[in-house]
């Protein structure tokens, strides 16, 4: 079985307060891209066990770390399946607050489902994913959500942003998650995000914002330049993604003209 696992961005993204657990409540909507996907092949085999292959960008981690393994792990031990074999093939970046390992996950849970005919319903696919990360949830849904708690508890977020362009840059330089949680200084909006959003997206700009850009962009300066230029390019509203590093810009234009710097990742796509 194959699965394209695409990517998402966060509109708008508020850190509320630490929690005891030492995790933060957070309240953002999360909005799929829709043609930035990794492959995910996942087939049963004779074994007890998972082989894992990947293939495209190099992955950052041992094979036995990486978020398919795991995820195939958590279905071995809570529903007792058999071996697979599970080849990625990475063309999302990562460090890049687009969720594609969350994605990646997300979409192995999936499969073995399939696979193995659990027909799981989406309330225990949600909660095995929510057990993988905080991101991993939304995938499983996979359409525009607002999401609060972790990320993972979820509602449906109706957007009206069909016919725009969606323009995805990723900087040479990456931003790890625990290096953006360092910086971030949790606060309680004046008006929720929802609110927020209702609103044109001609007016979004510099009320729906990402509480990590004030921190990251103090110790990677590249990355708010990225998003000055996406906004000089004619962007109604630009924003890093997630804690970073992606910038996102949402254009009127079909083909909007980004002058892109060495390393740097483009993506680019018209919503539907």
């Amino acid at each position: 079985m194959i699965l394209q696992a695409n990517c998402k961005i966060n509109l708008g993204l508020d850190v509320l307060r630490r929690r005891a657990d030492g995790y933060h409540d957070l309240e953002t909507v999360m909005f799929p891209v829709a043609e930035l996907c990794d492959e995910v092949e996942v087939l049963r085999t004779d074994d007890r066990g998972a082989v894992f292959r990947a293939e495209g960008i190099a992955v950052d981690c041992a094979p036995e770390e990486n978020i398919c393994m795991k995820a195939f792990r958590l279905m071995q031990r809570r529903y007792g399946v058999e071996g697979v074999a599970i080849r990625l093939v990475k063309r999302i970046p990562f460090g890049a607050g687009l969720g594609g390992g969350s994605s990646d996950g997300t979409a192995v849970l999936r499969a073995i489902d399939a696979l193995f005919d659990l027909r799981l319903p989406e309330t225990e696919l949600i909660d095995c994913a929510a057990e993988l990360g905080s991101d991993t949830a939304f995938f499983v849904r996979n359409t525009p959500q607002l999401c609060t708690g972790r990320g993972e508890v979820m509602e449906p977020f109706d957007l009206l942003l069909q016919s725009l362009t969606l323009v995805v840059v990723k900087p040479a330089e990456g931003v790890s998650t625990r290096e953006a949680y360092a910086g971030v200084r949790p606060r309680i909006p004046e008006r929720p995000l929802a609110e927020r959003l209702r609103r044109p997206v001609s007016e979004w700009q510099g009320t729906v914002t990402n509480d990590f850009e004030t921190s990251v962009f103090a110790a990677h300066p590249a990355i708010g330049q990225l998003k000055r230029r996406l906004l000089r390019a004619g962007a109604l509203y630009a924003s890093m993604s997630g804690s970073g590093s992606a910038v996102f810009g949402l254009f009127e234009a079909a083909e909007p003209q980004i002058p892109l710097q060495e390393g740097e990742f483009l993506h680019r796509e018209r919503i539907r």
